[in-house]
């Protein structure tokens, strides 16, 4: 039975936001447990190309949403291979950080936003192009606020990148690829670079100044570019079909097709707000959708700097993705906020 749902006015809202140039196109679905139940796809690909429409197989560079697809996944894999305690401290598990400031952060404070890192990543201006010199820094830097308070930081998602290769002896591409996408027939998920034939598909970015082109199958985040296309923060590329397949199995972990290294405890322990009275009020690594804060609404989202975002809601057995790539016009965040919540309210009415 489908949901029910008014597509008209989630075409018309998304076809608004292209005509207003908020973005040059859009892809969307909406689901649920037993899988897609309604999609579509809306303005074009690129606008140097006015004749070739967004697709539904269109690429996206899904930018944070990396943090959820790589890092969250792959982190459950190792919390439930029992190779990590959320709350042990990080310098029991990692003498890399040993005798440094991250030592005594835990890995439940990062996926909280919680841990007192620096606001903003800003690894070339600090560390260099080094890579080792990069992760070096990184992992002995400076605490910048007390642990508690709930301020979103990219570095998290890198931090914890790291651990999760330290834990597991692989790099966070193969490690995510292993355990999260092949498992789940994500087929075309990985990390970039990308291919020139699957570059083609993907949805452009912003202009580079560097090369006076649009960004296309390379990051769009300089962090990730800066470590060769893998990192926490940023640098997976995706389609909808995979996100949708991925949101469905976090709604149905157990289902016989499909066996990720995580499952029920660890997406159940995750939407639920582990930060108490702070503001915002966080999950792990997923947040409350703006809005929905009651207990009832239960909807849960992450979104990616470029123009994505894929929402879930356990209670109401929905999921949804809208993935766009605003940053061909604009880093004006505002307009794009005005679409992302208005689909989310008609995506879970």
């Amino acid at each position: 039975m489908a949901l029910d749902l008014d597509t008209d006015r989630i075409h018309r809202l998304l076809h608004d936001g292209a005509h207003n140039k908020i973005y040059p196109g859009a892809v969307w679905a909406v689901g649920d447990s037993r899988g897609t139940q309604a999609s579509g796809s809306t303005g074009v690909l690129d606008p140097e190309r006015p004749d070739e429409p967004m697709r539904s197989d269109t690429v996206f560079d899904v930018a944070s949403l990396t943090k959820i697809l790589a890092v969250w996944s792959s982190i459950g894999c190792l919390v439930e291979d029992g190779k990590l305690q959320l709350d042990a401290p990080l310098g029991d598990l990692w003498s890399e950080v040993s005798g440094h400031p991250l030592a005594q952060v835990t890995a439940r404070r990062l996926l909280t936003h919680t841990a007192g890192l620096p606001l903003r990543a800003n690894l070339k201006n600090l560390y260099g192009t080094d890579q080792q010199d990069v992760r070096d820094g990184v992992l002995r830097e400076a605490l910048h606020r007390p642990p508690g308070e709930a301020v979103y930081t990219d570095r998290a998602a890198l931090i914890l990148g790291y651990l999760a290769e330290h834990l597991s002896g692989q790099r966070l591409d193969a490690l995510a690829a292993e355990r999260v996408w092949r498992p789940l027939d994500m087929a075309q998920t990985c990390f970039g670079p990308l291919s020139p034939d699957v570059a083609a598909r993907c949805a452009p970015t912003e202009l580079d100044d560097g090369t006076g082109t649009y960004l296309k199958g390379t990051a769009h985040g300089f962090s990730a570019r800066l470590l060769d296309g893998v990192c926490g923060i940023a640098g997976a590329f995706s389609v909808l079909e995979d996100l949708a397949a991925f949101l469905r199995y976090l709604l149905n972990p157990n289902r016989l097709n499909a066996s990720p290294g995580f499952g029920a405890d660890w997406i159940k322990e995750s939407v639920q707000i582990h930060t108490g009275e702070l503001n915002p009020p966080r999950g792990l690594f997923w947040h409350p959708a703006p809005g929905t804060t009651s207990e009832a609404d239960d909807v849960w989202v992450h979104y990616g700097f470029t123009g994505t975002g894929m929402w879930l809601s356990p209670r109401k057995d929905r999921w949804a993705a809208l993935l766009t790539n605003k940053l061909y016009y604009s880093r004006d965040r505002e307009p794009l906020t005005r679409v992302r919540n208005e689909f989310r309210s008609l995506a879970f009415a």
